[in-house]
């Protein structure tokens, strides 16, 4: 067993520490404190139709192609597991070889009542496990009444159609309650057949089917609140165009229970979480044929306890600790016929276990009208570990076979000690500008698969990886926990009468045993040179990214027409290997938007138009494509009258056709013979889409 510890102390005496380091502060105050801007909030919207994608990228994240209901987040250059989502708090883990059903596939965005985002920095309350930021998800909640009588409150239906892929979307909730007793109900269907580029060519492999399924209860008594939350999620299939396989099944259910306690000079609050999703993989569309099965299920349980009071009249602590039980066994079904993937069924992980106890000190901080602070420590201790693994067959020239005797003897727990240290500080100059920022050290140890996907041979490596590259890929049980430091500052401006605002950041983050990949082998599935591809290992390297963005939003003109704004913003990323001087894959080159908004009372238009400069930055060992720049104009209508709420919008006005710079590649077309080489994913063509909400 290999252990990482943190140099000169132990765990116990980091607690100590943090935990004394609080303790000196002791007073009564009931004042009440400024909190950390975030990227953006998003009140409930029941127009808000389909996947998350939309809102996010409206906080700034952009996103790394997938099914049409399971892009992965990215922040600052980062993406998958390097990103935190919560869902109302609870950290659901990803059970899949692909990353197939991240934490965002499991809630549709008319079921959402709040987004935020925290790129780079964060306090270490929110969490750990992460070194890109962290995206908090609230569904709806609980809705008490006025009166003590237990009766309706209200509902809505929603409905979207979508013409390039023929989406039909359906939404549809309700809300009973009394003044101490709360039900609501949220339910969303999401069904699209493969979209159109802008050439009108279809691209392969891009059609779903997806259902989610809420319900929350609460019940409050005095200063005490009880809520439960049963979740279900049901998707038939997913297409995946930049993956091998496609999903053919993905269920799921999960409860979340909250207690919060409001006390005399503070809050108790306690959460449990439970989830359980049951995950299969294969192939069920003619536009990418196969035959394998892949079958995963996976439970995450969790908890989490917090105390936070007031200190003095300046100062509020918070003190937590939670625990993080995620168990995951991963197995490809023989098939009896096969020479190659049978008779026995291939053990990928076989009862992996990622076990994660942490404990929390947090202290805000007015230190005068004009200057706020927020510091904090987190300790973190990481086990992993995983059972036996079993090849196909015992056949000894069988390259898996003896990667499996090595992987079995091989000493596969791994216990990482992880220090999280934040301070974020906000300083207002004048009552029109201020200075936001930020200093962290963050960490995250390695997943299940990054550590324990220990087969060699082409099929099994293919299997593995959620990078849409087309490469195979291989676990290192000996890697180490990534470790960022970050610095970010923000600069804010606005005018006195609020007709315009400005606002410019920047972010700079090391980060030590960075997880990427080192090729150690290639394949070619044809006698084409242009499908070949390396097999790459997980390793630890250093990186760089850093990146600025700005953004302007001024007030044209507001008269009987209406009220007409211009905003503008610009986002500028990099990030280099610091071993190899190489780039990393997929970051997204400079980004320029320019939206028009106008508002005329219950109507509101905008008319964007979003350019990319051309990618020339690529990851040249896993064979990253560049693309050429390209321009977008989006239109969007909406008008309330009412009860009912009435959208249109444009997607891609002019038809154009363009790649997605963080796409990955088509292996869809390449499955089905249309094209002999790993060509960049193509983006969606025009699209009509009409939507109605009815609120009853």
């Amino acid at each position: 067993m290999v252990v990482h510890k943190l140099p000169l102390f132990s765990p116990i005496s980091y607690l100590s520490v943090v935990v004394a380091s609080c303790f000196p502060l002791v007073a009564q105050a009931d004042d009440e404190f400024d909190t950390i801007e975030v990227t953006g909030h998003l009140q409930q919207n029941t127009a808000n139709m389909g996947a998350l994608d939309t809102i996010l990228k409206q906080q700034g994240v952009d996103f790394s192609a997938a099914g049409g209901v399971s892009a992965l987040p990215v922040i600052n250059g980062m993406t998958a597991d390097k990103v935190k989502v919560l869902l109302d708090g609870a950290d659901i883990s990803v059970a899949c070889a692909n990353q197939m059903n991240p934490p965002l596939s499991y809630l549709s965005a008319s079921q959402v009542s709040q987004v935020s985002v925290l790129a780079g920095v964060s306090p270490v309350s929110v969490a750990g496990d992460n070194i890109a930021g962290v995206i908090q998800v609230k569904s709806t909640g609980a809705r008490f009444a006025n009166s003590a009588e237990f009766g309706w409150q209200a509902g809505y239906v929603s409905g979207e159609y979508r013409s390039n892929n023929k989406a039909k979307r359906l939404g549809v909730g309700l809300a009973l309650a009394s003044d101490n007793f709360s039900i609501d109900y949220q339910g969303h269907s999401d069904k699209a057949q493969s979209y159109e580029d802008g050439n009108g060519n279809l691209v392969f492999d891009t059609l779903y089917k997806a259902e989610n399924h809420l319900l929350t209860t609460a019940y409050k008594q005095d200063n005490q609140l009880w809520l439960v939350k049963l979740t279900h999620q049901q998707i038939p299939y997913q297409g995946y165009p930049n993956q091998y396989m496609d999903m053919t099944k993905n269920r799921s259910n999960g409860a979340l229970l909250e207690y919060t306690n409001n006390l005399e000079n503070g809050e108790f609050s306690a959460r449990v979480n439970w989830h359980k999703v049951s995950h299969e993989m294969g192939f069920f569309t003619p536009e990418k044929m196969g035959m394998m099965p892949m079958n995963t299920e996976a439970e995450d349980k969790s908890y989490r306890l917090s105390y936070q009071f007031a200190a003095n009249a300046q100062t509020r602590i918070l003190l937590g600790h939670e625990l993080f039980d995620y168990q995951l066994d991963d197995w490809w079904p023989g098939m009896p016929d096969s020479m190659m993937m049978g008779p026995l069924d291939y053990l990928n992980i076989n009862n992996g276990k990622r076990k994660r106890t942490a404990v929390f000190a947090e202290v805000e901080q007015n230190i005068n009208p004009d200057f706020y602070l927020n510091y904090g420590a987190r300790i973190e201790q990481v086990t992993t570990n995983a059972d036996e693994a079993q090849a196909y067959n015992t056949m000894p020239m069988n390259a898996d076979f003896m990667a499996m005797q090595q992987f079995n003897t091989s000493d596969r727990k791994q216990q990482d000690t992880l220090l999280d240290l934040s301070l974020i500080g906000r300083y207002s100059l004048d009552n029109n500008s201020q200075i936001e920022f930020g200093l962290a050290q963050k960490n995250r140890a390695p997943n299940l698969y990054e550590r324990y996907s220990w087969g060699r041979g082409v099929m099994a490596t293919s299997m593995i990886g959620w990078f849409g590259s087309g490469n195979g890929y291989v676990g290192d049980i000996e890697l180490k926990p990534e470790t960022a430091r970050t610095l970010s500052i923000k600069f804010s401006k606005m005018d006195a009468a609020a007709k315009w605002q400005f606002d410019v950041s920047g972010y700079y983050t090391k980060v030590d045993d960075y997880i990427d990949a080192v090729k150690i082998g290639q394949f070619n599935r044809s006698d084409n040179p242009a499908t070949l591809h390396h097999i790459l290992q997980f390793t630890n390297v250093d990186a760089r990214l850093y990146g600025l963005k700005a953004n302007w939003l001024n007030e044209l003109a507001s008269n009987e027409s209406g009220v007409w704004q211009l905003q503008l913003s610009a986002d500028k990323q990099f990030g280099r290997n610091a071993d190899s001087h190489s780039d990393l894959y997929q970051i997204k080159p400079l980004e320029l938007t320019a939206t028009i908004k106008h508002q005329l009372g219950n109507w509101q238009n905008s008319l964007s138009w979003q350019w990319l400069d051309d990618k020339i930055h690529v990851d040249l060992n896993r064979l990253e494509n560049t693309t050429e720049s390209n321009h977008l104009l989006n239109l969007e209508s909406q008008y309330e009258w009412d009860n009912v709420t009435l959208s249109l919008s444009i997607d891609n006005l002019l038809d154009e056709y363009y790649q997605l710079p963080l796409g990955g590649v088509s292996i869809a077309d390449v499955s089905s013979k249309r094209s002999d080489n790993f060509a960049q994913l193509a983006g969606e063509g025009r699209s009509v889409n009409l939507g109605v909400v009815y609120r009853f």
